[in-house]
């Protein structure tokens, strides 16, 4: 998820690691599972193309496994203390994370996008300028308006985009800028809400997800040699249909 991880979060209590910690020989993946269509709350079932892929590869490396529900932050602290041996969430891979993090090679492209109600006149993201814009709080979406137009108070941020395209629907913002696949699954999911996605590739730059990993952690190439092995065996494709309907480009994580 194109996420900035916010380096001042303190405290997690002992019980809560303990609930991240492994059990027994499985391995314990942390997720935040607010974030759909890559993961979400089904009951108390925890779904999306995330959960999918990593059933996928932990198969296909052999390894037995426990997903847990961590939420956000409190993912990156365990990542640090080893009480997780992995997470998969939407994690964008950067530089500013790699100093502190692993990565397996990309599993996902991703590019902010712009999501409006039907007869707006953005048509891109320069059409923002001077507009109330809603992001979720950290994001890449946040740091590429702040790019463009600076910071100021026509970023409205939310805690999740939930809120934020919340926003958007009562009129207290013109637009809302997130990742491409959450904005095009609330649009497909809610034609009632008459709403328009806008692409601006020019604005926004590709990013790409990885499975994260504590520095120098174990099973990395295990679990790195299986993702590349489910996304060349056609796997990969099947589940990104499921979930997207759509083929996906797998050459662009190849290079």
């Amino acid at each position: 998820m194109k996420r900035k991880l916010k380096m001042g979060l303190i405290g997690l209590s002992a019980a809560f690691l303990v609930a991240c910690s492994s059990s027994g020989d499985k391995l314990t993946i942390g997720t935040d599972a607010a974030y759909a269509p890559f993961e979400s709350l089904d009951g108390d079932k925890i779904v999306g193309f995330d959960v999918d892929l990593l059933d996928a590869v932990m198969k296909e490396a052999g390894l037995e496994y426990e997903i847990k529900n961590t939420g956000w932050e409190p993912l990156f602290i365990a990542l640090k203390n080893e009480e997780v041996s992995a997470g998969i969430s939407a994690i964008t891979i950067n530089d500013k994370r790699k100093k502190t993090y692993d990565f397996s090679s990309p599993y996902f492209e991703s590019v902010n996008m712009i999501l409006a109600k039907e007869g707006t006149s953005i048509k891109s993201a320069k059409d923002l300028e001077g507009k109330k814009v809603s992001v979720q709080n950290g994001t890449t979406g946040q740091e590429a308006l702040e790019k463009m137009f600076g910071k100021n108070e026509n970023i409205k941020k939310f805690d999740n985009n939930t809120l934020a395209i919340q926003a958007l629907l009562n009129g207290e913002v013109e637009a809302v800028v997130a990742d491409n696949a959450v904005v095009q699954e609330y649009e497909k999911n809610n034609p009632d809400k008459k709403l328009v996605t806008i692409s601006d590739k020019d604005s926004f730059e590709s990013e790409f997800y990885g499975i994260i990993f504590p520095k120098g952690g174990e099973h990395q190439d295990e679990i790195n040699k299986a993702l590349k092995k489910v996304i060349d065996d056609g796997k990969y494709t099947e589940i990104y249909k499921k979930w997207f309907g759509e083929e996906p480009n797998v050459d662009v994580l190849k290079q």
